[in-house]
């Protein structure tokens, strides 16, 4: 090969928009993220204080507050190692997951003056919320979530 120097470069992730170091995101090196995790919210509903959310029912309401269900679980590559807490984007506005991933869908809790509507927009990651600041909340890289992302068929019904 030779003397190479300066002259190479292995971009790895930087090439799809994400930062290559655990506590930056793409963003603060000028890195675009090329993809977006978005999907919709199925449902809401009300709950008092003391209800609980989730597998376990290990999320509890600390006040009256509405409760928003997302079409993603860990199913679609959403990792359910996503604690409580960590951000989602709906409607443009940050609201934290609320209870465990589950394979189909996530609940996020979308506050109590909420008026959020079923089939609204939910970013799971991107420009708005870097998969960056998402991995954190995992406790794993940027690569484990964006490589875990699937595309699930609808299923066809037969007689």
């Amino acid at each position: 090969w030779g003397h190479s120097g300066d002259n190479w470069v292995r971009p790895g992730i930087a090439l799809y928009g994400i930062s290559p170091f655990q506590d930056r995101c793409g963003s603060e090196l000028g890195l675009r993220p090329a993809m977006e995790f978005e999907t919709r919210l199925l449902d809401n509903k009300r709950v008092h204080a003391g209800s609980t959310v989730g597998y376990g029912g290990h999320w509890r309401a600390e006040t009256d507050t509405c409760i928003g269900i997302i079409a993603a679980g860990y199913g679609d590559g959403y990792s359910r190692f996503l604690p409580s807490g960590t951000p989602v984007l709906v409607n443009g506005r940050r609201v934290p997951l609320a209870g465990t991933v589950s394979m189909d869908l996530a609940a996020v809790d979308l506050g109590p003056g909420a008026t959020d509507r079923v089939g609204d927009p939910v970013l799971l990651w991107g420009a708005e919320l870097p998969v960056e600041e998402v991995a954190r909340h995992a406790g794993t890289i940027a690569y484990q979530l964006v490589t875990g992302v699937m595309h699930r068929e609808e299923p066809a019904i037969g007689n």
